[in-house]
């Protein structure tokens, strides 16, 4: 009976061989979205944008899994700096998306707020939680600096585009930027309170997918949570902080 019983571990150590997806099985992976498609057909509603989407998407992620199979097997320090450079500069453009009128106003100070908010944090998750040798192997700074710049991102955008409606409300500078700040941080605080409950995060998902053990997946969740959480707070604050010349002359 005992000799027949398989502690996790020894489970794992069976498993822990990714399981590829063939091509048969990324067509599979398309089903369940027809039936929306058909739906959004018989309700009158357009499916062309929603094609041109999955299509997008596909073609997308494809030629990023490509690039990214390439960037990981190079060890260059400038092709790395540089890849996180155009992050940074892309990033910065699409936070102001909220406010396109004022945008060229704003991109120096969202560059220099997810610069210093996000690489800030990055540091330190790289150099003392991680800890990969060398320091900037792109396995993991790439992902990394992905999801921090993403959340640093959206934690600009919502924080300029909420700061700029509170002042022309007639608001005080201290007010508004107190709520722009707290609209900035709802998406990442709400997802504190929901991750492990509502639902489980892609990165801890596609850990234990790849047959990583839970407890381990659950401590990288942890730690992603938490960089989320700080570089969102620190990019947002920096530029409410920098822009307020910016957006009190806006405001008048």
């Amino acid at each position: 009976m005992a000799e027949n019983r398989k502690t996790y571990a020894q489970v794992n150590d069976m498993q822990n061989k990714v399981i590829e997806i063939s091509l048969l099985g990324l067509a599979i992976g398309f089903i369940p979205v027809i039936p929306v498609l058909w739906i959004m057909y018989r309700w009158g509603m357009k499916t062309a944008n929603t094609l041109y989407g999955l299509g997008r998407m596909l073609v997308q992620l494809m030629i990023v899994g490509y690039f990214l199979a390439f960037i990981f097997n190079s060890s260059s320090l400038l092709l790395i700096s540089g890849i996180l450079s155009v992050m940074l500069a892309a990033s910065s453009w699409i936070a102001l998306n909220t406010i396109t009128e004022h945008r060229t106003t704003f991109l120096w100070n969202a560059f220099v707020a997810i610069l210093l908010g996000g690489c800030s944090v990055l540091a330190i998750i790289i150099s003392g939680v991680v800890q990969p040798s060398p320091w900037y192997s792109p396995q993991y700074v790439i992902p990394l600096a992905g999801m921090i710049f993403a959340n640093a991102m959206n934690a600009v955008s919502l924080s300029a585009e909420r700061m700029l409606s509170e002042l022309r409300r007639g608001d005080d500078y201290l007010s508004a930027r107190h709520t722009a700040f707290q609209a900035a941080m709802i998406p990442v605080t709400n997802s504190l309170f929901a991750v492990g409950i509502v639902s489980l995060p892609g990165m801890m998902t596609g850990q234990i997918l790849s047959g990583v053990s839970p407890l381990i997946a659950a401590r990288y969740q942890i730690v992603v949570m938490c960089m989320i959480y700080a570089s969102s707070g620190l990019s947002a604050a920096y530029f409410l902080w920098q822009s307020k010349k910016q957006f009190n002359t806006l405001s008048n």
